[in-house]
């Protein structure tokens, strides 16, 4: 008989702590990461770890903001704003309907979609961050389309695994809009903040939050650790060359979808 899954305060600090590290060592929230192991190791079932990692995320992602605000000031975000409208027309849509898909999806076809996606995550990170040519690739009214479009596929695919959507929206910000890389990571918490809560409000609707107030401390221990990991993450990424870091953890990405596939 399989024993139950531990979900005490150590292992669920311990644990976002080490995925907050390589999120943070990425530029990203640790998301990615963290699903598989709330499915694989703490044994949720695969809409409810959606949930949770989405209230991690969140916590993770509101905490970045005046992380960064020392490097990319907030008003420099806030000239970027047209640029934010355009993805979030797209995202907040895409978010909707994903988290209306996942309510309705049985937990084996959610668990075999999720180890897709993040086959799709592991192949961006092997292709790296890419660097624009500091101009936006389109003009006018085919920019403003290819930017609802790119935000209408974010939003779904952050509803879909309860991820902010960074590892999507950064390359999509320096390639789409010619923003540079580093100014591209507060645009995409900018973005991600409100995509998450329109997420949440569809979900809200079909009572999926039950599992959040019946794991309160297991949630705000993991997003503390969370927090602190990510923020060691960032002091520790110059100690790790980027073509040993980027490969690694596409390979533990790689392990985790197939441990999710196999829990379908």
């Amino acid at each position: 008989m399989r024993s139950a899954p531990r979900r005490g305060p150590v292992p669920a600090f311990l644990g976002g702590g080490l995925i907050g590290m390589l999120g943070g060592l990425v530029g990203l929230g640790g998301a990615e990461f963290r699903l598989p192991l709330l499915i694989g190791t703490f044994g949720f079932p695969a809409l409810e770890a959606v949930i949770v990692n989405k209230a991690t995320s969140l916590v993770v992602v509101a905490s970045a903001l005046p992380f960064r605000a020392g490097s990319i000031p907030l008003a420099e975000v806030a000239a970027h704003w047209p640029v934010i409208v355009n993805l979030l027309a797209g995202s907040l849509a895409g978010a909707w309907l994903g988290a209306g898909w996942a309510t309705r999806l049985r937990s084996a076809t959610l668990h075999r979609v999720i180890a897709v996606l993040l086959v799709a995550i592991a192949g961006l990170l092997l292709a790296g961050h890419a660097q624009g040519s500091g101009a936006p690739a389109l003009a006018g009214a085919a920019l403003v389309a290819a930017g609802v479009a790119a935000g209408l596929v974010i939003g779904v695919v952050a509803a879909l695994l309860g991820v902010a959507g960074g590892e999507l929206l950064i390359p999509t910000l320096v390639m789409l809009f010619g923003v540079d890389v580093k100014l591209a990571g507060s645009l995409s918490l900018a973005v991600s903040l409100p995509t998450m809560v329109a997420a949440f409000a569809r979900y809200s609707r079909d009572g999926s939050f039950d599992v959040l107030a019946r794991e309160r401390p297991f949630v705000l221990v993991m997003a503390v650790g969370s927090v602190a990991g990510a923020f060691v993450g960032g002091l520790l990424l110059g100690l790790v060359p980027g073509p040993v870091l980027l490969p690694a953890l596409a390979a533990i990405l790689l392990l985790s979808a197939t441990k999710v596939w196999r829990h379908a």
